[in-house]
């Protein structure tokens, strides 16, 4: 799987586990995804597919490096923008 499709479905993910916002957007934290076992299957390296991600500025979060325990609570926010880009290519 290459980094546009890991975005794709960490984008999907986001939207099953996380909350819509007024928005648009979807927010969710860390700890939900880390330890969500279909994530766990599906992404080798989710710190990596979340950065990936936040560099092609489809969501955001604070801090630059997001570790298991410590950053439970930071909350990953899928931008409005993302979830339109999907609902118009379908």
């Amino acid at each position: 799987m290459n980094v546009e499709e890991e975005v794709g479905r960490l984008k999907e993910e986001i939207q099953r586990l996380g909350q819509s916002q007024p928005d648009g957007s979807y927010k969710v934290t860390f700890g939900v995804l880390f330890h969500d076992d279909r994530c766990a299957n599906i992404f080798e390296a989710l710190v990596g597919t979340l950065r990936a991600a936040k560099k092609r500025k489809i969501l955001t979060y604070d801090g630059e490096l997001l570790l298991q325990g410590v950053h439970d609570n930071v909350e990953i926010i899928l931008k409005a923008e993302a979830t339109a880009t999907d609902a118009a290519a379908v």
